[in-house]
């Protein structure tokens, strides 16, 4: 399920990620969930690959996420 707005990312990720890195979560899930509507677990490899562009421009710092 693609997220329409940052308002609609889960709790967890609205608490603990700066707004920026919402939208880099957003962007890159939605990206990668419609890249291939067959793929039987799009929306758990979707959430890696949204992590994963999150850790390309932040750094975790003890409880807070940092820009590198």
């Amino acid at each position: 399920m693609p997220y329409d707005a940052k308002e609609d990312l889960p709790i967890s990720l609205r608490t603990h990620l700066p707004p920026h890195a919402q939208e880099i979560y957003r962007a890159a899930f939605n990206h990668a969930f419609d890249s291939d509507p067959r793929e039987r677990d799009r929306e758990a490899r979707s959430h890696r690959i949204a992590w994963a562009a999150v850790k390309r421009s932040y750094v975790k710092d003890g409880a807070r996420w940092i820009r590198r």
